[in-house]
Parts: C-alpha cells; sequence; structure tokens
C-alpha cells in the first residue's frame, strides 16, 4: 500500500458531474481528490476482503447476542424499540449495505474503528466515480470495486417488492445524501423495482388510517431512508412506527450496529480479535492513550484521544451523549495524510473500498476522498 501523486485528468469536475457526482467541493472545500491515489497489492485487497467478510459475521454474531441476551438498554435502544428491533431480526429483514472503518497500512492486520451499518456514505463516489477514474487514468489496472454490481444483484432478489413502490427518502439540506438517494434509486430501478423521491420531511401520518403517506395522500409501504434510526425514534413520529406500518430499509434490527455502543460487545464476544480494538463501557479498563466516542455520533465528531498528560478533541453536537471508550490506534500516515479505508458490505458480501484521508488523525466531514487501484 503506498500513496501516489499524480496528475487531475484534464476537466475532471465535468467528468465527475457526467456521473451525478456533483459535491465534489463540500462547503467550498475540495472532498474528490485525484491529485492522489492508492495502489495496493492483489494480496493486501484479499486481506481487505476477506476481513470485511469476517467482521460482518462477527458483527451479525452481536446482534444476536444483544437479542439472546437483552441487552438493549447498554445500547442506548428504548425498550419498545428493542422489541421492534427483535421482531425485524426474528423475521430477517432484507439489508442492504454497510461500511466498516478500518485502519489499514498493508502491513499489520486491519483493525475496526467502527461499523456505519444504517446510514453509510461515500457510496456514490466509491462505486461510480472512482471506477470511471480508473477506467480512464489506470486502464490496465483493477480496482476493488463491484459495489454496483452487487447493489443491483441485492435489489433484483428483494422480491417482497415486486409491485410495489419503493420510496428513496433523505432530508432536505444535504447534497451528498441526496445524490446518494438519487444513486441508489437509480439502481433500484435498473433492478425492475418502482421507486419515488420523497423528502424526510414531507412524509406525513394519516391518523385515520394509520398509515404515512407522501404528499399525494399515497400510501408508503416501503421506505429506503438515509436518515438515521436514532432520530427516527426521537422524531414525534417515531412512535408510529412501533405498528410497522410501513417496511424500512435499512431495517429495524441495524439499530443494534448503527452506534459505537456494539464496539464493546464485539470486543467482549470476541476478545483478542486481531482485527478489533480493545473497546468497554469503562475508560478505567484501558491504558493511554484511548479514545473516548459518542455512542450515536458522525463524521468524527465530539471525538477525545487521551494522552497521559494532554488530549486532543474534535468539535460537534453529540456532546450530551453517552460515551464508548476504544483503545487508540494511530492511523499510517502517507506524505502528512491519515487515510481510513472505507471497506463496504452489500448485502453480506464484501463489495470494495473507498479510501478518506484527512491531515489530522481523525477523519472528519472536511476530509478528502481518494481513489484507489491494484496491481
Amino acid at each position: 500500500m503506498e500513496r501516489l501523486i499524480i496528475e487531475p485528468r484534464a476537466d475532471w469536475q465535468h467528468k465527475c458531474e457526467a456521473v451525478g457526482f456533483h459535491f465534489y467541493e463540500l462547503s467550498g472545500q475540495p472532498y474528490w481528490n485525484e491529485g492522489a491515489c492508492y495502489r495496493f497489492s492483489a494480496e493486501e485487497v484479499d486481506e481487505l476482503e476477506t476481513v470485511t467478510e469476517l467482521l460482518q459475521e462477527m458483527c451479525l454474531a452481536a446482534v444476536e447476542c444483544v437479542i439472546q441476551e437483552n441487552r438493549f438498554s447498554q445500547l442506548c435502544i428504548p425498550p419498545e424499540f428493542a422489541q421492534l428491533c427483535r421482531r425485524s431480526w426474528e423475521r430477517r429483514d432484507s439489508s442492504l449495505y454497510g461500511r466498516f472503518d478500518l485502519v489499514y497500512d498493508g502491513k499489520h492486520p486491519p483493525k475496526l474503528l467502527e461499523y456505519n451499518a444504517d446510514t453509510p456514505t461515500a457510496l456514490l463516489e466509491a462505486s461510480v466515480v472512482q471506477w470511471t477514474w480508473l477506467e480512464e487514468v489506470f486502464p490496465k489496472a483493477d480496482q476493488f470495486n463491484s459495489i454496483h454490481e452487487k447493489l443491483l444483484a441485492v435489489f433484483q432478489d428483494m422480491d417482497w417488492l415486486r409491485g410495489q413502490t419503493l420510496y428513496f427518502s433523505c432530508a432536505a439540506e444535504s447534497k451528498e445524501d441526496s445524490a446518494t438517494v438519487e444513486y441508489l434509486r437509480d439502481v433500484a430501478i435498473q433492478a425492475g423495482l418502482q421507486t419515488k423521491h420523497i423528502l424526510i420531511e414531507d412524509i406525513g401520518w394519516n391518523h385515520t388510517q394509520e398509515i404515512f403517506c407522501d404528499l399525494d395522500e399515497e400510501i408508503i409501504r416501503h421506505l429506503f431512508k438515509l436518515y438515521p434510526w436514532e432520530w427516527l425514534i426521537s422524531d414525534p413520529f417515531g412512535q408510529y412506527l412501533l405498528a410497522e406500518p410501513m417496511m424500512l430499509l435499512e431495517p429495524a434490527w441495524k439499530l443494534i450496529l448503527s452506534n459505537k455502543a456494539i464496539l464493546p460487545i464485539l470486543w467482549e464476544i470476541f476478545p483478542q480479535h486481531p482485527n478489533l480494538l480493545p473497546s468497554y463501557y469503562d475508560a478505567l479498563k484501558l491504558s493511554h492513550p484511548y479514545l473516548s466516542k459518542p455512542v450515536f455520533s458522525r463524521e468524527g465528531a465530539n471525538i477525545t484521544i487521551y494522552y497521559e498528560q494532554k488530549y486532543y478533541q474534535t468539535s460537534g453536537i453529540y456532546g450530551d451523549e453517552p460515551l464508548i471508550y476504544q483503545s487508540y490506534l494511530p492511523l499510517p500516515e502517507f506524505d502528512g495524510y491519515y487515510p481510513v479505508i472505507g471497506s463496504w458490505v452489500i448485502g453480506n458480501q464484501a463489495a470494495g473500498i473507498g479510501i478518506r484521508e484527512d491531515r489530522t488523525p481523525i477523519t472528519q466531514d472536511t476530509s478528502f476522498f481518494v481513489p484507489h487501484y491494484f496491481q
């Protein structure tokens, strides 16, 4: 694994826009960076693929543990929604995707930082955008990337959606979320599904019929939501989900995996596992350096790294959340940048990686997305 400095494609902005990628800048700052790339060996890619599928199996075992031992309170899941999770898991409700964030340098085993199991983004750029970059810049090389094909296959296998309308939704203000939702909707259409788009803010509740509906009073029975489960259950409308008037992607059981509180349970079930970092609910069980993470947080917000006599802290809106504690493993440094491997799971299969890098040891919403290839 190495980081290379390369020449960006001529007119690369228009080439990105041609595949629906319009947020190559976020808040006026660069996001997509093709002035660099990462090169892997085939053996390194094989290792990432193997570890990703192993972690997925371990996470499913952790879900089973939480449900069988009724450990929902450790994950800050209210009792009524715990039962929703349980029913969803026992039905084996379909899951579409997830993204493991890994520390990896090509020399040591990949280590799990966290699992973005409910609303992972950086999907369009990992799937389509870096693939079109590869075809033009390194046409004789390969890329760990079958994301699009596997998404298509999973949608095609969702027989329970045949003849139904699958709504795709996110909040209004995020350009990145909107592009991700539209990409997934396009894949679903390619898979032969009937779809509609609706903003989260425009979903209504019909009190007479006790159903969710769109602005035209059409019933919403199936919804893909790029909107966190923890936000749904805290919303005044969240109580209506308990009667299950519609089926959601991601399903309710993903609430168990979509918060950081699953990390101590993973470490408990699989102690000393080479692909996990020691994680606990109690900081006293860890030696320096270690870090704290809010149970529900995103984009590296409100993370604190504790050293012997000092600490490093990121800002954010999750300061009042319960915390978990994890052993701190520094990200590898390449030319002054710190990459995190986002390894995608589609269905239950490893499907490819995307790399985000930052100039600081914590990947945040200001980080760059950098393409990759292997030989």
